[in-house]
């Protein structure tokens, strides 16, 4: 894909409902170690902020959520049940605490449609762990970077709660691609 392609910061300067939404059909883009690009198809993501409970900046800046409250497109990626990484990129201006966490994509480097459908999962196909926490996937020479792909109409698109979650369940987050098998759970 052409350079023009990737996504900038203000891409991700606005409420994370609206970057969850728009990053569907968005490819996120991994450089490993080997210098191979892995890429897949964003097809499931889910908001959080800081104003509601599940979000891990509703108690304010500690060690663990410094990074959701950084600059727009930077990635927050954090160790859960001391076994599982999960990578999301953080939005709005500068000192609101706000992320998208990707969920699920489509995989374009293999041909195992679930190998990335879930958070973890996508984590360990990719080879994110918290050691590229704070990257700015918005600099020209980042490791990890999002494209724009597809656009996709509001029929494609299904909008109901988050999953996975013990606090602000009710809350209709979620987003996902309707027809794609690679989504994690429905």
């Amino acid at each position: 894909m052409k350079e023009n392609c990737k996504l900038n910061n203000s891409f991700f300067e606005r409420h994370p409902l609206h970057v969850a939404k728009d990053l569907l059909g968005c490819i996120l883009c991994i450089k490993d170690q080997n210098n191979t690009v892995l890429r897949g198809m964003i097809v499931e993501t889910e908001a959080y902020r800081q104003d509601e409970p599940s979000c891990h900046a509703y108690n304010g800046v500690t060690k663990r959520s410094s990074t959701l409250f950084k600059r727009a497109g930077t990635l927050y990626v954090y160790f859960t049940y001391g076994m599982h990484y999960c990578a999301n990129v953080v939005t709005e201006k500068e000192g609101i605490g706000s992320a998208v966490l990707i969920r699920a994509l489509e995989p374009l480097f293999c041909n195992d449609i679930r190998i990335c459908a879930g958070p973890a999962k996508l984590c360990k196909a990719l080879g994110i762990s918290t050691d590229l926490n704070e990257t700015d996937c918005c600099s020209s020479n980042s490791l990890v970077w999002f494209e724009k792909y597809k656009k996709l109409s509001d029929c494609d698109i299904e909008q109901t709660v988050r999953i996975g979650i013990k606090k602000a369940q009710e809350l209709p987050w979620r987003f996902y691609i309707s027809s794609n098998p690679c989504v994690s759970k429905k």
